[in-house]
């Protein structure tokens, strides 16, 4: 059954990789849409694909969500997964396009849908920003927020997978993957040409990371509320082979959701949100039991 794929901000749907990778739907926020344009809009979707999956910040605005719930509600459809992502705006365009590549291949609604969870392990999202006074998403210490406000001053967030923040210019780096990945960046209102850190994120970061590719894109909406600044470049560096994606969603055992009946992997439902009920067969997507992947 084909399975389309939705995000909440055009920004949010990245360039496909190839010619075979379908694009996304991009949903109306409720005060750019009726409610009753967005109830026929979905509806004819899901006659023409038959399962939709929306994708997007978990901290998109409440509004938006309620919109989104009120819709999948109203239209009594077990056929819409709404996947909420920990993950910086620009982290989660690229799982979407990771949804959009896998949309093509052999995998059942309910395994697509849980494999967004698993992908989000394996993206390095972060952003090189000019003051971190507001950024409230990764632990900042007192000495940071002082430093933010000296002139100059650049600061290199690693906000996923796991949180670690440095000072342009000194000897700490941030921890990236050890597998092979494309680098996504996208420029906000900051110019690292010419700072102390010079091109960070194309000179320093990618080299250190060992990306294969880097690729520009815009800056998505939401980067500048989740950032807490506007001076910003934000990066997520990711996988970008359908068949290592392909080979680590196959990998993963999967089960019978005991309520809706849809495939699925982890412990919990993409579209119906039931758990996998508890035994010591059961398999968690937990940092421990993620598929290993060869080094680069």
């Amino acid at each position: 059954m084909p399975t389309a794929i939705a995000v909440t901000s055009r920004e949010l749907v990245l360039p496909p990789p190839d010619g075979q990778t379908p694009s996304a739907v991009v949903l109306m926020p409720p005060d750019a849409q009726p409610l009753d344009d967005a109830l026929a809009e979905t509806a004819a979707l899901l006659d023409q694909q038959g399962y939709l999956i929306v994708v997007y910040p978990a901290a998109t605005p409440a509004s938006f969500v309620r919109r989104l719930h009120t819709v999948r509600s109203v239209l009594e459809s077990d056929r819409i997964a709404l996947l909420p992502l920990e993950l910086p705006p620009l982290g989660v365009a690229v799982v979407a396009r990771q949804l959009r590549q896998l949309s093509v291949c052999d995998f059942s609604p309910g395994v697509l849908a849980c494999a967004a969870r698993l992908l989000t392990h394996y993206v390095h999202a972060g952003a090189l920003l000019g003051s971190v006074a507001k950024l409230d998403r990764v632990p900042v210490s007192l000495t940071s927020h002082v430093k933010s406000w000296v002139p100059g001053a650049q600061f290199a967030v690693l906000a996923h997978p796991t949180p670690r923040l440095v000072k342009v210019g000194g000897e700490a780096t941030l921890p990236g993957p050890g597998y092979a990945t494309h680098l996504t960046v996208a420029r906000g209102n900051l110019n690292s040409h010419g700072r102390a850190g010079g091109d960070w994120v194309g000179a320093g970061l990618a080299p250190a990371w060992g990306v294969q590719a880097a690729q520009e894109v815009p800056l998505p909406q939401e980067s500048a509320h989740w950032w807490g600044t506007s001076k910003l470049i934000e990066f997520a560096a990711a996988i970008p082979d359908l068949s290592v994606l392909y080979q680590l969603v196959a990998s993963v055992r999967r089960e019978d959701c005991h309520w809706c009946g849809l495939e699925l992997i982890g412990d919990r439902c993409a579209f119906c949100s039931a758990p996998v009920p508890r035994g010591d067969d059961i398999l968690a997507l937990t940092e421990t039991q993620r598929p290993a992947l060869t080094s680069r």
